[in-house]
């Protein structure tokens, strides 16, 4: 993948910033753009989305394998459960119901589907793995459908859609944005959850900083670019909440890239949430919760 524009505010005002490797499964090292507008960073030559699969073969990879191998994965999944009570709380306040037609887009092997179904949402989930499918269907007995579903479902149905950490794999920015948005009930609501280059833990970590996660992670956002990013497309962000927990998650996993101490990323993550606490969109994951200008 190459841009000669922003992929999100079309300006030509790109350069490169710095460089990060896949510490995952490749070990190739990639160039990591930024747009001078509106702030998005953007990983340079991406592999296209016929080619990016074996870059998810990796029992490292949590949200397809669900593996609780190793300290920071199984730390992880205790925390996971608190996240998904978080979640369920989150995206009752924000539609303002109890229950409804919910749309998940990436759903991995199914919990946070799951944990809606258990409240009382109709759920639709949509995955492009097939073995994160497979596991969804054999753990929680879940409907998750491939992913090009998202072109056949009908319009102006979903109280809310989720995005759980998946608008930065996508490869078809635009086109994702403009289907959900006519997917959206007219008073529904649009959930967002993405890394944020803008916090402190990415500060401290600069290239290590687990977040970038090239090349899965084809962009990289600011607060500033998410906003361009729905405004360009008749949507609006109302509103945004810190992932606290992201913070400790992410300085650990950037700790072990760096064969440091696991001590130093629980430090860092208490850094990084106190930064937040005095500014708050400087958290190392932002939720967006986003409604339909129209």
């Amino acid at each position: 993948m190459s841009y000669a524009n922003c992929p999100v505010c079309k300006n030509e005002s790109i350069k490169p910033v710095q460089t990060a490797k896949d510490h995952t499964v490749s070990g190739e090292t990639f160039t990591i753009a930024e747009c001078g507008m509106c702030g998005l960073r953007y990983t340079l030559n991406a592999p296209s989305e016929d080619k990016i699969g074996p870059y998810y073969q990796s029992s490292a990879y949590i949200s397809h394998s669900n593996t609780k191998k190793g300290v920071i994965n199984f730390l992880y999944h205790i925390a996971r459960f608190f996240t998904m009570m978080s979640k369920e709380k989150l995206v009752k306040k924000a539609s303002k119901r109890q229950v409804g037609m919910l749309l998940d887009i990436g759903s991995g092997t199914g919990t946070f589907a799951h944990t809606m179904e258990r409240a009382g949402w109709n759920v639709v989930g949509l995955e492009p793995d097939p073995e994160a499918r497979k596991q969804a269907i054999k753990k929680y007995n879940c409907d998750i459908y491939p992913s090009d579903e998202l072109f056949r479902l009908p319009e102006q149905t979903y109280s809310v859609i989720t995005m759980w950490h998946v608008l930065e794999h996508v490869h078809q920015l635009d086109e994702y944005v403009d289907r959900i948005k006519d997917l959206l009930a007219p008073t529904g609501k649009l959930i967002i959850a993405v890394p944020n280059y803008t916090s402190k833990d990415a500060a401290i970590y600069k290239e290590f900083w687990a977040s970038y996660d090239v090349p899965r992670h084809l962009y990289h956002f600011s607060p500033n670019s998410m906003r361009m990013l729905m405004k360009r497309n008749g949507m609006r962000v109302i509103g945004t909440r810190r992932m606290w927990l992201d913070s400790f998650y992410i300085s650990l996993l950037s700790e072990k890239y760096k064969k440091g101490f696991f001590l130093k990323g629980i430090w860092n993550g208490l850094v990084s949430n106190f930064n937040a606490l005095l500014h708050k969109e400087q958290c190392s994951s932002l939720v967006y919760v986003i409604e339909r200008e129209d």
